[in-house]
């Protein structure tokens, strides 16, 4: 029997003289400065996907490349470009309700939606917490001065399938 066969020795070689498998994968942010193998093209990320990575030059020419392991180096070394986490990439602002803010998005025309509230102090709730979530879809906050009159503004706004309507009470 030989002692020289595949499974004789350890699984993995804890040895400093371990090689590795494939390029070393690298999380890609903008800013990061690469080389492409293929064309020499050294340059600064401006965007990266997993289908392509583009390059700024030293001359301000953009140069879009294939994103494939091996194909890219990083101090003189091959990389195998992943995406950044999200920590790196910055985490998404969140609004008041802690839904993700879209940014500086332009209120939507309102639409046949609305959410009547007791009194001004419900309205100013309501704002503080979800108008931004509301003014995106479109939905109006409407004061009613107390409950006394609910029924008829109910009929008056006449709720139905495209018309949609939420109460909002003490």
């Amino acid at each position: 029997m030989r002692d020289d066969g595949i499974l004789t020795g350890p699984i993995e070689d804890p040895g400093p003289n371990r090689r590795r498998s494939g390029p070393r994968p690298l999380a890609v942010t903008p800013g990061l400065v690469l080389e492409h193998r293929g064309s020499g093209t050294t340059g600064t990320v401006i965007s990266f996907s997993a289908a392509t990575t583009v390059l700024r030059d030293r001359l301000g020419r953009d140069h879009t490349f294939r994103t494939r392991d091996g194909d890219f180096l990083w101090e003189g070394e091959p990389i195998a470009p992943r995406p950044a986490p999200a920590a790196a990439r910055g985490k998404p602002m969140r609004t008041a309700s802690g839904s993700i803010d879209l940014g500086p998005v332009p209120a939507r025309m309102a639409r046949a939606g609305r959410i009547f509230v007791e009194g001004i102090h419900d309205a100013e709730l309501v704002e503080k917490v979800w108008g931004d979530d509301l003014r995106v879809e479109g939905v109006v906050v409407e004061r009613m001065d107390g409950m006394d009159d609910l029924a008829a503004v109910v009929r008056r706004f006449g709720p139905g399938p495209d018309r949609r309507l939420g109460i909002l009470l003490d």
